[in-house]
């Protein structure tokens, strides 16, 4: 199974980029003036079709003469007709991935509980990712300035602070109870959109978020367990998630979302080491290595460690991919039904029974968010309205 489910999900497709159409050269008439001589006019394209020039490459975009010689543009295509769909595409993918990444994560605590060293494994094989692409051009490495740098330092600082936490407190605690925690991330969000952006959220959307929260919360506490240390990792993990989100947004104005993750996993990789060093590093080599690889075997440790860290840069760059669509506060609102979706892939895969507290939790969440998207969308179409007049 696990191997089929690897190979499935290895596919990973890059999101629509802009581009330009080719340019198209002004149209040449020829005429005879009244005196006799031949001259030849230029027509000019029209305004319409140079914005055409700017729009989305989503799909293939065809020009042509009709019989007066004028331009004529194809209709939009599938990503554009149909945006909400290709947005639901990504969510999706972000989601599947994400639960790859949780199951082979799980498994690695289950006989190597070093979450700092694995942290700095899960970023050190995206950033070899991310090179191999950059060398063979897909896509082509952006080029990066001092302010840029600037913007992106504290993202990859919140990126590496959360995903070390994360996985703190992945080891220190079940993992239905980290995602507990981890459900109150919209929350943190919505605060951080109206006090620190100064972004008015109305009290209908506050007032959705409830029952996605208590929805994901009934939904893991069939093996609710406590600690300390996993409790205050996941809280800071909510908090590190939130600044990087805001943080990666204001970064997105010079950059596509997919040269910023590449960017951030480097400097969250060089941030991340020190405290594995310092924290890991003499148990590691005195026993932590031969222990894994007494239980398990050098091959399947190499290889778990590789895969999971293959899957844990897909899903954060699918992330990232996802929240340049949406807002913040949406893309919380989603990473909250995400981990209802984990819940119930890892009960398709290892056969869990699905009890009846954790379907009516997911059901509550469901419903939560299925009430915040209606709200906004309410909203949203009011705003426009309002502009409108």
């Amino acid at each position: 199974m696990e191997s089929k489910v690897l190979s499935c999900a290895s596919t990973f497709f890059q999101p629509p980029q802009l581009c330009k159409l080719p340019r198209r050269e002004p149209t040449a008439v020829s005429y005879n003036a009244p005196d006799g001589r031949n001259l030849v006019r230029v027509r000019k394209l029209p305004l319409a079709l140079k914005m055409v020039i700017l729009q989305p490459c989503h799909a293939s975009a065809a020009e042509g003469n009709d019989s007066t010689g004028e331009a004529k543009v194809a209709p939009a295509g599938f990503f554009g007709k149909y945006p909400d769909m290709v947005t639901g595409v990504f969510f999706f993918t972000w989601y599947f991935l994400n639960v790859i990444f949780n199951i082979l994560n799980k498994k690695i605590y289950n006989y190597f509980t070093y979450p700092y060293f694995v942290s700095v494994i899960h970023l050190f094989v995206g950033v070899v990712y991310c090179l191999v692409r950059w060398t063979v051009g897909l896509p082509k490495r952006a080029p990066i300035d001092s302010n840029l740098l600037k913007l992106l330092i504290p993202v990859a600082m919140c990126q590496a602070l959360g995903h070390v936490t994360t996985n703190v407190s992945f080891a220190a605690v079940a993992v239905s109870f980290t995602h507990t925690i981890k459900a109150l991330e919209p929350f943190f969000n919505a605060a951080a959109s109206q006090f620190i952006l100064g972004q008015s959220i109305p009290i209908t959307l506050w007032l959705s978020l409830a029952p996605v929260v208590i929805g994901v919360s009934i939904a893991s506490l069939n093996e609710l367990s406590f600690n300390w240390v996993g409790l205050i990792s996941a809280m800071i993990s909510n908090i590190s998630s939130t600044y990087r989100n805001i943080y990666v947004k204001k970064a997105m104005i010079d950059m596509d979302s997919t040269n910023i993750h590449a960017y951030i996993s480097i400097i969250a990789l060089i941030v991340s080491i020190p405290p594995a060093i310092v924290l890991e590093g003499p148990s590691l080599l005195k026993h932590g290595f031969n222990n894994a690889i007494a239980k398990v075997g050098l091959t399947k440790f190499i290889s778990d460690l590789f895969w999971v860290g293959m899957f844990y840069h897909l899903y954060n760059q699918m992330a990232i991919n996802t929240l340049e669509r949406v807002a913040p506060l949406s893309h919380a609102v989603g990473n909250v039904l995400k981990r209802v979706f984990v819940i119930g892939f890892s009960i398709i895969i290892f056969g869990n029974k699905l009890s009846t507290q954790t379907g009516i939790g997911t059901a509550i969440a469901i419903a939560g968010v299925a009430i915040y998207s209606v709200i906004k969308t309410r909203l949203e179409e009011e705003k426009r309205q309002a502009k409108a007049e």
